[in-house]
C-alpha cells in the first residue's frame, strides 16, 4: 500500500502549470496573437512578416543604425577577424583588444573612470545589483524600473524596497526607515520603457546624496538618445560627476547586443571580480563588440541623426496627440498610446498590424492593471510619410473601437 508521501510525489507534477497554461492559445485561435512574430527581412524602418511589408515602429533602434553601411561593414571586418563566438567567458578567454577599447570609450562618453562590458544589458543589471547588495544591504527602486533592475534585487542577497513611481516623498520615507542597512543604492530607468518619461534625476541626486546612498542609473533608452552628446540621462541634466553607477545597454542605439557599467575604477574592478553573469557567461563575440565601437563613431561623426530622431519623435507624439489619443505623458521617442483593457488592446494591435503597422502591446504585468497600451517608438530614420501612414492607421482603427472619437 502507498503511503501518503509516496502518493503525494505521483500527483504532484512540475508540468501541471505549463497544461493549464492556455491563455497564449485561446488568442491564436482567434487571430490576436500578438507575440513572437517571425520577421523574414529587415530593412530598417520596415520589416516583412509572412511576406507582408510592415512599417517598424515597435523597435529600439534608435538612432537608425542597424543597416548604417560603415556598421555593417566594421561588423564583417571583426567576423573575419575574431570568427563568430570567443567561447569563454571575460574572465577567462574571452575577452578581446575590441572589449578593452569599447570600454574605454564608453568611460569616456559617460564621463566615468572606467567601464565594464558585460553579454547583455539584462545581465548587466543582474550583475552590479548582485555583487554589491550583499547581505545587510538595501536597494531601493522605483516601482515602474524595468525587470532586470528588479530581478537583480531579487537575486541579490541584501533587501529590496520600492516607492510609487516617481515619488521623491515615498524615497524619503523607505530611506528614513533604513537608516541602519549596511549601505543603500538606490536603482532608477533614465528613460521609463513603457512610459516614456525622463526620471527627475536632480532629485534622486540630492536625495541620495543627503542620505549617504549610492545611485545606478540604467541608461538603456536613454544612451543615444538623451545629452548634447548623446551620453545619457546623467548627461540630459548635467550631473554625470555626480552619478555613481550608469548601466548601459547596446540593444538600442548601439544596434547590437551586450551592456556595460559604468563609474568609479575601484568599484568597476571589484565588479570584474566578484559579478557571477559576467564571469560565468561567454562574453560578446568580436563582431557585436565592432558593431558598438561602429555606432559611438556614427554619433559622434552624425550627430543630426539625434536631432532627426526627436523631430519624428514630436511629430508622431504630435499627431496622435492631435487625434485624441492618450500617449500617457511620454517626453521621449518612445510613445505609449493608452488602449484600454486586455481584449481591446489585442484587438486594437491585430488592426494596425493588418494596415501595415507593428506595435508592441504591453499588458500587466509590464504595466500596473487597467493601464494597458500600445507602446510605439521612432527611428532617426523613419520617414515623414511613413509617419504619416502610421497616423492614418492609429485614426482609422481608434475610430472604429471608440477609443478617440469621430467617424467610424
Amino acid at each position: 500500500m502507498a503511503t501518503v508521501e509516496q502518493t503525494v510525489r505521483q500527483t504532484v507534477d512540475i508540468f501541471d502549470k505549463c497544461r493549464r497554461f492556455t491563455a497564449a492559445h485561446e488568442m491564436m485561435e482567434r487571430g490576436l496573437y500578438p507575440y513572437f512574430q517571425p520577421i523574414q527581412e529587415s530593412h530598417d524602418t520596415e520589416v516583412v512578416i509572412r511576406g507582408e511589408t510592415k512599417i517598424m515602429v515597435g523597435s529600439n533602434n534608435y538612432l537608425g543604425l542597424t543597416h548604417h553601411p560603415y556598421v555593417l561593414e566594421k561588423a564583417r571586418e571583426a567576423l573575419a577577424r575574431y570568427g563568430t563566438g570567443n567561447t569563454g567567458s571575460r574572465f577567462l578567454n574571452g575577452t578581446l583588444d575590441l572589449h578593452e577599447e569599447l570600454e574605454r570609450r564608453l568611460a569616456a562618453l559617460m564621463g566615468a573612470e572606467a567601464a565594464l562590458v558585460f553579454s547583455t544589458g539584462y545581465q548587466t543589471n543582474l550583475g552590479i545589483i548582485g555583487g554589491l547588495v550583499t547581505r545587510g544591504a538595501l536597494v531601493v527602486q522605483d516601482r515602474l524600473n524595468h525587470a532586470c533592475l528588479l530581478d537583480g534585487a531579487q537575486l541579490a542577497a541584501g533587501e529590496l524596497a520600492r516607492y510609487q513611481h516617481g515619488d521623491m516623498g515615498a524615497l524619503r520615507r523607505v530611506l528614513e526607515r533604513h537608516r541602519d542597512s549596511n549601505g543603500v543604492l538606490i536603482a532608477t530607468d533614465g528613460v521609463f520603457s513603457m512610459e516614456g518619461n525622463i526620471v527627475d534625476l536632480p532629485s534622486l541626486v540630492e536625495i541620495k546624496e543627503e542620505y549617504g546612498a549610492r545611485l545606478l542609473v540604467d541608461d538603456a533608452h536613454s544612451i543615444g538618445v538623451l545629452g548634447r552628446n548623446g551620453g545619457g540621462t546623467a548627461e540630459h541634466f548635467g550631473l554625470q560627476d555626480r552619478v555613481d553607477l550608469t548601466m548601459i545597454t547596446f540593444s538600442k542605439s548601439f544596434a547590437s547586443i551586450g551592456g556595460a557599467a559604468a563609474g568609479p575604477e575601484d568599484v568597476i574592478h571589484y565588479l570584474k571580480h566578484h559579478s557571477r553573469p559576467l564571469i560565468f557567461s561567454a562574453s560578446m563575440p568580436g563582431s557585436a563588440v565592432a558593431t558598438v565601437l561602429a555606432c559611438l563613431d556614427v554619433m559622434e561623426q552624425e550627430p543630426e541623426r539625434r536631432a532627426q530622431l526627436w523631430k519624428n519623435a514630436d511629430y508622431l507624439r504630435g499627431g496622435l496627440n492631435a487625434l485624441g489619443f492618450d500617449t500617457v505623458g511620454s517626453e521621449t521617442p518612445i510613445i505609449p498610446v493608452a488602449s484600454g483593457d486586455m481584449e481591446k488592446t489585442f484587438i486594437f494591435w491585430r488592426a494596425l498590424f493588418d494596415m501595415g503597422v507593428f506595435t508592441n502591446p504591453v499588458l500587466p504585468p509590464a504595466v500596473p492593471e487597467n493601464s494597458c497600451r500600445l507602446r510605439t517608438s521612432v527611428m532617426a530614420t523613419h520617414t515623414t510619410e511613413q509617419l504619416d501612414r502610421v497616423l492614418d492607421a492609429f485614426g482609422t482603427v481608434g475610430r472604429t473601437l471608440g477609443i478617440i472619437g469621430g467617424a467610424a
